[in-house]
């Protein structure tokens, strides 16, 4: 039977565990995040498969099946598991994705490198992604594709299902028109995006900016502005744009344009707290440092992520504030990158190697100011983290949006807890009661830890309760409720 809804996204939609020499399918531990947000549209539309990828040997049939049908708390769905090569992996999304992609997607050209790309294998990967979804989609049907390292996916189904309605959706920023002209394969990309019935954003910058580059290439009219919706409307930040584009027209097709940023499950987030055992573990987390402001970020290694910058402003507080030594603790948590991911190797060892100088110099045996982990917390352990906390330090060079913020609000009391968010996370057109900072000025930074550190107990509650006001509103369910309202909207292709 096909399928209403095909969402079309890397990853598997559940972790693989081996048990008793058995592989059995798990719930992903963490109910936030994308692959969670996407899995609730299953139970709201009639049939739904998912098209991910998994490692193949080359040369050889798949040891798996490569289509089943998995049954979970969200509902019953197909998955189609790709079958790719250790060689079709490393190229499609350690290198070219990486080294090239994703430094341009980040507005850091200097990170730019198709030295060792094979882009005719980074657009044979999308042509299977696409010709598997083609086979699941039933006629009319939405085809949902997610993330930059898909752009070419649309393109193939358009040539392969002209009758379903496609749709794409950036989980990452969308750079400006001239940072994104820099790709040698920009022609290719745009003319895949512009196959698209919806293309979809977190914030209306990224979206203005996408108009703007597909503007610059190609014949473009009837362009529709709006206003953005009020959680997104304030001006004075460095991603503000109260004007958001609705549509605009290319080859006599309409094509809509959406923003609208992904919520967090805020509810479910506060009700790990019902549980006795996690109450315990955030008393524990506490009472190991006492009478210590304890400071948390979390996130992944990453030049984007802005971890270097925020070790060097935590260097130049307990510099310019000696008297906060043995008084504030940073707890870090960079995951480490995956193997074959080149282009992050130096910036974790920039992290590594920051963190030992700092602790070196500023630390004793009995107290050691940054505690940090290159390995992933289970997400029980980062919500205790986070309530235990008096302030999380999110401040990333560039950001699609950065669900973390959002969970450290839901994970808080609403009476107390400081975010330190950066300008350039999308998240921050909607947290305006967050201490936003530019990252990338040396005095901001250290204004506003200390800001932070020094907020009265009222101001703090105040912001808080106005933060966690907003996200209880715009949370995971009205983000989905909207896209479905967008999907209802579009027509079937004569």
């Amino acid at each position: 039977m096909a399928s209403s809804l095909v969402i079309v996204y890397h990853r598997q939609p559940y972790e693989e565990h081996v048990v008793d020499g058995k592989t059995v399918f798990r719930e992903n531990a963490s109910p936030n995040g994308i692959v969670p947000a996407l899995k609730g549209f299953i139970g709201q539309t009639a049939r739904a498969s998912w098209v991910a990828w998994k490692k193949s040997p080359a040369g050889k049939p798949p040891k798996f099946q490569r289509r089943i049908t998995v049954e979970d708390s969200y509902g019953s769905y197909e998955v189609v598991r790709l079958p790719l090569t250790s060689e079709q992996i490393s190229q499609f999304y350690h290198v070219t994705s990486k080294e090239a992609l994703w430094p341009i997607i980040n507005s850091f050209p200097d990170q730019y490198s198709t030295e060792d790309c094979d882009w005719a294998t980074f657009r044979e990967v999308n042509r299977l992604f696409a010709a598997a979804a083609c086979e699941e989609a039933a006629p009319g049907a939405v085809v949902w594709v997610h993330d930059y390292n898909l752009w070419l996916v649309p393109y193939f189904v358009r040539e392969l299902r002209p009758d379903v309605k496609i749709a794409f959706f950036h989980h990452t920023p969308f750079p400006p028109a001239d940072v994104f002209n820099i790709l040698p394969w920009r022609d290719e990309i745009i003319d895949s995006l512009l196959a698209c019935d919806v293309v979809g954003f977190h914030i209306p910058r990224y979206a203005q900016n996408f108009v703007a580059t597909a503007r610059s290439l190609r014949p473009v009219d009837g362009i529709e502005e709006g206003l953005a919706i009020e959680a997104l409307a304030a001006t004075g930040t460095a991603l503000s744009e109260p004007l958001t584009p609705l549509s605009f027209r290319h080859a006599g097709r309409k094509i809509l344009i959406d923003a609208f940023p992904i919520g967090t499950h805020a509810r479910l987030i506060r009700e790990t707290f019902d549980d006795p055992q996690r109450q315990q573990q955030v008393e524990k987390i506490r009472h190991d440092f006492p009478d210590e402001k304890l400071i948390v970020s979390v996130g992944r290694v990453d030049y984007a992520k802005g971890t270097r910058e925020m070790l060097l402003a935590f260097e130049r507080l307990l510099q310019r504030r000696p008297e906060l030594l043995g008084k504030v603790r940073l707890l870090v948590t960079a995951v480490a990158a995956a193997d074959g991911m080149r282009a992050y190797k130096r910036a974790q060892q920039s992290i590594e190697h920051l963190a030992g100088r700092i602790n070196g110099h500023h630390g004793t045996l009995a107290w050691q100011p940054i505690l940090l982990s290159t390995t992933p917390m289970p997400f029980t352990d980062t919500l205790c983290a986070f309530r235990a906390a008096d302030i999380c330090w999110i401040t990333p060079l560039r950001d699609g949006l950065n669900l973390v913020a959002k969970e450290f609000i839901a994970a808080h009391d609403m009476d107390d807890g400081v975010l330190v968010l950066s300008e350039f996370a999308g998240s921050a057109v909607e947290l305006h009661d967050a201490v936003l900072v530019n990252p990338y000025s040396l005095r901001q930074m250290d204004a506003a830890i200390d800001r932070a550190i020094d907020m009265p107990q009222t101001e703090q509650a105040e912001r808080m309760q106005r933060m966690n006001a907003l996200i209880d509103r715009y949370d995971i369910h009205y983000w989905r409720r909207h896209v479905l309202d967008v999907f209802a909207t579009l027509t079937t292709p004569a």
